[in-house]
């Protein structure tokens, strides 16, 4: 026999496990343990058409902000929550923004009344295979403005305030690469991230994950304003037990996603 339960090693490791789906009828389970930074040098990244990266190459821990906004307390936070939709999954590869969608938090509270709802022209074509997940066709965007323009207008819509999105790097990277001629240098939290520290022992962490333990009602799925409004409540919800776990500010919150384990991984 082992000298330790599989449960003992992910305790140690800071590991996790989750079943792979209610309907598997194998049962299979998938385990993710931390990489040491020499592993994550090392690691080869896979195809990303076939898997949506948890994180892509982009650090959300370098920003330009003033002490007082890692000070400000998350009760008291101005943040835009936003989320894309894109032609696929490879930035770096090709792949272009389709729509982005954002709603305003004014002093921890889900501001319904202040959106940010954009079709973008990503000037390629629209795979099939990303069309059965956000319904945005070819046609839909062929008379929109490209990225450029969409994102200058939500660049004044967030302004300098915290930027909120679940899984953030993936859509950060998509911003960075596709804005010239603004830059998003603002801090960004993740409720992705914050789930894990929060819930540092529970399977799951996506959006629906968080919405069902959260019990939030699902907005239209995949729908980039749909899910900005889903993370956003989220978010609300989150800020009580942050406090409790002594998370208190904007700079508690970065500090504490830095400890993150899956704040080290990459795909």
């Amino acid at each position: 026999s082992l000298p330790h339960s599989l449960s003992e090693i992910l305790v140690t490791h800071r590991g996790e496990w989750w079943q792979k789906s209610e309907s598997d009828l194998n049962h299979s389970v998938s385990i993710i343990i931390p990489l040491t930074k020499q592993d994550v040098g090392n690691l080869p990244k896979v195809n990303l058409e076939k898997i949506r990266a948890e994180f892509f190459d982009f650090d959300l821990f370098s920003y330009d902000s003033s002490d007082e906004i890692l000070d400000t307390p998350l009760s008291a936070l101005t943040a835009t929550v936003f989320d894309t939709e894109t032609t696929g999954l490879d930035p770096v590869g090709g792949d272009k923004l389709v729509s982005i969608g954002a709603v305003r938090l004014v002093n921890g509270k889900v501001r319904e009344d202040q959106t940010f709802s954009h079709l973008i022209n990503p000037g390629r074509e629209i795979s099939i295979e990303s069309q059965k997940i956000h319904g945005i066709t070819s046609d839909m965007v062929s008379d929109k403005p490209d990225s450029e323009k969409v994102l200058s207008d939500f660049h004044r819509f967030c302004s300098q305030e915290t930027l909120v999105a679940h899984n953030a790097a993936f859509d950060m990277r998509f911003l960075e690469l596709e804005s010239t001629s603004v830059l998003f240098k603002q801090p960004v939290l993740d409720t992705l991230l914050l789930s894990s520290i929060l819930h540092p022992n529970t399977k799951g962490h996506s959006v629906d994950d968080l919405a069902k333990r959260f019990n939030i009602p699902k907005e239209t799925r995949h729908d980039a304003l749909g899910d900005a409004l889903m993370t956003a409540r989220i978010f609300e919800k989150m800020i009580a037990l942050l406090n409790k776990a002594g998370i208190k500010t904007v700079g508690d919150a970065i500090r504490a996603s830095k400890e993150s384990f899956y704040a080290n991984l990459r795909y």
